[in-house]
């Protein structure tokens, strides 16, 4: 089993948006190393922490589990999606997506400055280096076992 973090941002699809439906597709990933990893590494089974990001406190609010491997992100097809993408086709989709269902949502947010105050403990995670704005991030054993002794 691999860790990941995935963000989202809690106005478009937050925590509770996974909680009342329970499983959905992680659609929208428009970044090709992103999507590799999506494509290439993610197995049904794996876990994530839920990231919101671009809110009034960004940090992990979760945990989510991956349902479903990777497969077309049909919302590149659709010309009224926000993630619709001219250069695919029905033949060739350049985007994926994975489901994920809810797992756990913690009884409070653990920012990003909070996980920078344990920098040395989360040695080399992606989500602390300087200009890393990847939406979908691996997280090493040792790192969620630590972050999950914070929550």
């Amino acid at each position: 089993m691999k860790y990941w973090l995935m963000k989202s941002e809690p106005d478009v699809f937050g925590i509770d948006d996974l909680k009342k439906v329970k499983s959905e597709p992680w659609d929208g990933i428009r970044n090709y190393q992103a999507r590799n990893m999506m494509r290439d590494e993610m197995k049904k089974g794996d876990q994530a922490f839920f990231y919101h990001s671009n809110a009034d406190q960004i940090g992990i609010v979760g945990i989510m589990k991956v349902v479903k491997e990777a497969y077309p992100d049909h919302t590149a097809l659709n010309p009224k999606s926000k993630y619709y993408d001219p250069k695919s086709s029905p033949d060739n989709i350049r985007w994926a997506m994975v489901d994920v269902s809810f797992v756990k949502k913690f009884k409070r947010i653990i920012t990003l400055d909070e996980l920078r105050q344990h920098e040395k403990a989360l040695k080399d995670m992606a989500l602390l280096r300087k200009g890393n704005r990847l939406s979908i991030m691996p997280v090493t054993e040792h790192q969620w076992n630590y972050i999950m002794t914070l929550i």
